[in-house]
């Protein structure tokens, strides 16, 4: 008997140390695979875009618990990045999905929908995506190590405290502005939007999701007044005056403040000079 429970142990060990790996680098990519695979094939199979942002925000939350508790060690700085994760990841899934739930459709999805190929590409950038921003959460679950307690930590929760407000307030500010019937056909302009087109990115400090979001407008308002000059004035990510980054010159906006060309792709030909 005490034989076979050191074979067991040591299968359990080479299991653990190669299957899962010791960095849950493994268990993350299957995980994340597996449950974006899940959702694809909802969409895929029903042609809805409601669930897609739900998958992406929840799976984070998935990811960052499963490493706590498979891991075991509860060191303290464990705790609270999963629980960081955790709340990050519900108040932007319960968000996303309220909302799509009360507009009824994506924009960003229009030609996805019915292109399996273009949509299978997107979930797969997403699976990418997920397990990649993941990394340095799955890296401290599957830590040994508790460090001793220090001010970059501090550093760290304050600076994603601010982008945690800065990406809820910006999210707020746009449903309202979109639920006004005043505002019925217009780009949204108010608060945080005055000084980026994208101040809940600048919260996650991310382009994800901008190039989509960016053709999307530009085919829905490309032709409209006064759209070509707020982009031209506001900038795509990181908060500026308008009045200051409409002066700039293109090179500096496209080198240090990610004005890329692609942004622009589906504006209308007339007003891609400036």
């Amino acid at each position: 008997m005490p034989e076979n429970q050191g074979n067991t142990r040591l299968f359990l060990s080479f299991i653990m140390g190669t299957v899962i790996d010791s960095h849950f680098l493994g268990l993350t990519a299957i995980v994340t695979v597996g449950y974006q695979l899940l959702f694809f094939i909802v969409t895929a199979l029903l042609k809805i875009d409601k669930v897609t942002d739900f998958a992406g925000s929840t799976n984070f939350i998935i990811l960052a618990v499963l490493t706590l508790v498979v891991k075991g060690s509860w060191h303290f700085r464990q705790v609270v990045l999963s629980c960081l994760v955790v709340v990050w990841g519900l108040r932007l899934g319960l968000f996303l999905l309220l909302r799509i739930l009360q507009w009824g459709e994506d924009r960003r999805f229009d030609e996805m929908r019915q292109n399996l190929g273009k949509l299978a590409v997107f979930w797969i950038f997403q699976a990418v995506w997920v397990w990649t921003v993941s990394l340095p959460v799955t890296v401290v679950n599957a830590s040994n190590r508790e460090p001793s307690f220090e001010a970059a930590d501090i550093i760290g929760w304050i600076i994603w405290l601010i982008g945690f407000l800065i990406e809820a307030t910006a999210d707020q500010q746009k449903l309202q502005f979109k639920n006004a019937p005043e505002n019925r056909g217009k780009w949204c302009n108010v608060g945080l939007w005055k000084y980026t087109r994208h101040p809940n990115y600048f919260g996650e400090v991310s382009t994800y999701g901008i190039p989509l979001l960016e053709a999307s407008s530009d085919k829905k308002f490309g032709n409209v007044a006064g759209y070509a000059t707020y982009k031209k004035t506001t900038s795509p990510l990181i908060p500026l005056p308008p009045q200051v980054y409409g002066n700039l010159p293109s090179w500096f906006k496209k080198i240090f403040l990610f004005e890329l060309p692609l942004y622009n792709r589906n504006f209308p030909q007339e007003g891609q000079n400036w």
